[in-house]
């Protein structure tokens, strides 16, 4: 199984940049590239802030953008996002409680999309209605389980950004307690930075935006910090034993060199490329 992961893309109106960069072009160039060599992948997941100022413009372009994309694509909703505009473009993605959430197939298992979005706030929410129904989903599967949200659900140790994450973390992991033996990975975003770890047992990541990167500064106490680093996207290979997942810096700009076979036996001081 293949999946692709795009996070924090930022639509604006076209023009308008973040940190120097325009994020309909930048998604754009996501979308060609992961076309280009990942065509065969199984999903694209968008895990959350699709729209900059979560205006209606910028997801009837989505829809455009993403209508004639051959890889099926879930979206997800982020902090940035406004729920109900959202909605109105994409009714398709409501639950029966009119949370952004879906319940889809992949090949080694189920996908979920999570709705961690709460109003007038960029910390993530998931209220006991949200943390019931996804009991209750969880404990109707038979099959591997892959979750998609956009808050992350664990502490990253950076002042700003921790303000801002899940803040029903604790209800929400005892949830995802109970269920961890089904539950293969959790895929998150909007902290724009590459990230790593495990919940009760469950492994999580999360690749930098397709747009605009952070930096992770631990000695920060109220902003966020930027950087200049790559947009990038993730590419996530699992079957029945494992799951590798890859963050792919396709803003990347500099050279890519051959360093040699990998072969014992052609390794040699005088021959090697390094």
């Amino acid at each position: 199984m293949k999946l692709l992961q795009f996070t924090d893309i930022h639509l604006t109106a076209p023009g308008q940049t973040i940190g120097g960069r325009e994020p309909n072009i930048n998604f754009q160039k996501a979308l060609d590239h992961a076309l280009e060599h990942h065509a065969d992948a199984d999903a694209l997941v968008i895990t959350g802030d699709l729209s900059d100022w979560g205006d209606l413009e910028d997801y009837k372009r989505l829809k455009d953008m993403i209508s004639d994309y051959p890889v099926p694509v879930r979206l997800c909703i982020g902090n940035h996002d406004k729920r109900s505009v959202f909605l109105s473009v994409f009714p398709e993605f409501a639950d029966d409680d009119g949370f952004v959430q879906e319940v889809f197939d992949l090949p080694e298992g189920t996908g979920m999309t999570l709705d961690t979005w709460g109003p007038e706030s960029h910390a993530g929410f998931y209220c006991e209605k949200r943390l019931s129904s996804l009991d209750e989903k969880l404990s109707a599967q038979d099959k591997k389980v892959w979750l998609f949200m956009h808050h992350n659900p664990v502490p990253i140790g950076i002042g700003p950004m921790d303000k801002i994450m899940l803040q029903d973390a604790e209800a929400f992991g005892e949830v995802i307690a109970r269920h961890s033996a089904k539950i293969s990975h959790i895929f998150h975003g909007h902290c724009h930075l590459p990230l790593c770890g495990s919940l009760h047992g469950v492994p999580f990541s999360a690749p930098r935006g397709t747009n605009h990167a952070g930096w992770p500064d631990f000695g920060a106490k109220r902003n966020l910090s930027s950087s200049d680093l790559p947009e990038a996207y993730a590419v996530i290979l699992a079957d029945s034993r494992s799951t590798m997942v890859h963050m792919v810096e396709f803003g990347y700009a500099g050279e890519i060199r051959g360093e040699g076979s990998p072969e014992y036996a052609d390794w040699d001081r005088l021959t090697m490329i390094r």
